[in-house]
């Protein structure tokens, strides 16, 4: 098995997959009478019809043993997904290109610096939320409506990929 090489979160090496949500060298302009600073428009929310909705949930995610072992990687083909963490803690994220499958050897991984959040593009693959912390929250920004949402595919056992964030 492949051990992924994980990566350094920045919003050139995340381009293909999606937005990286951070103030960081991003475009701002001053509101409410010059004492607030926006950062506008730093990922958009997508949905595939009108009738869907932008909706905001948070998610409590327990960490997960390490070294694991990737078996599958998800996507949202009716929408955006975006995960903020609430905490500050740095996540892990493991990302492959749109495709009908993800690539297994086409798969990256990334570590957040704890202030960035990121907003995976309609259709991405990519496994479920990685904390690094043995308990973490993150705001989740992403799609309410019918139809299928959510498309698993579990790679063959000669396809899998070990991520190993402590070596």
């Amino acid at each position: 098995m492949r051990t992924l090489t994980i990566e350094p979160l920045t919003k050139e090496a995340f381009a293909p997959f999606g937005d990286v949500i951070e103030t960081e060298g991003s475009d701002h302009f001053m509101i409410n009478n010059g004492s607030t600073m926006r950062f506008h428009k730093l990922a958009v929310v997508e949905t595939a019809t009108p009738e869907d909705k932008a909706i905001i949930s948070i998610f409590r995610a327990d960490a997960q043993d390490m070294p694991l072992t990737v078996c599958m990687l998800e996507r949202h083909p009716l929408g955006s997904q975006a995960f903020i963490p609430l905490l500050g803690n740095p996540f892990l994220i493991v990302v492959a290109p749109l495709g009908d499958e993800p690539v297994s050897g086409l798969v990256r991984a990334f570590v957040t610096n704890g202030r960035q959040g990121i907003n995976y593009h309609r259709g991405v693959w990519h496994h479920p939320v990685l904390t690094i912390e043995k308990r973490d929250d993150f705001l989740v920004v992403d799609r309410s409506g019918t139809g299928n949402n959510c498309d698993e595919h579990f790679f063959k056992e000669d396809e899998r990929l070990i991520l190993a964030p402590h070596q």
